[in-house]
């Protein structure tokens, strides 16, 4: 029954739908709840982000934040 209820609502709504309620969520989230709450579950996910992934992950993602600062030094000098 959720399946089928979770199709038809993903049938009869757009993106801006989507991302209406995910501001709400988060908002609603912040309010909630502290630093600390947030602290946790970013250690959270970063340990098990860890325990999921190899070197390399890291190596290429290093590689990714490496370009897209240089990219955005760049259009900087542009200016």
């Amino acid at each position: 029954m959720g399946r089928k209820g979770g199709e038809a609502t993903a049938e009869n709504h757009d993106d801006e739908f989507y991302e209406e309620i995910g501001r709400k969520g988060g908002k609603a989230t912040a309010e909630n709840h502290d630093k600390e709450f947030y602290e946790e579950i970013g250690r959270k996910g970063g340990k098990t982000t860890a325990e999921n992934h190899d070197k390399e992950f890291y190596e290429e993602n290093g590689k990714k934040g490496g370009r897209s600062r240089k990219n955005k030094r760049d259009e900087d000098d542009d200016e």
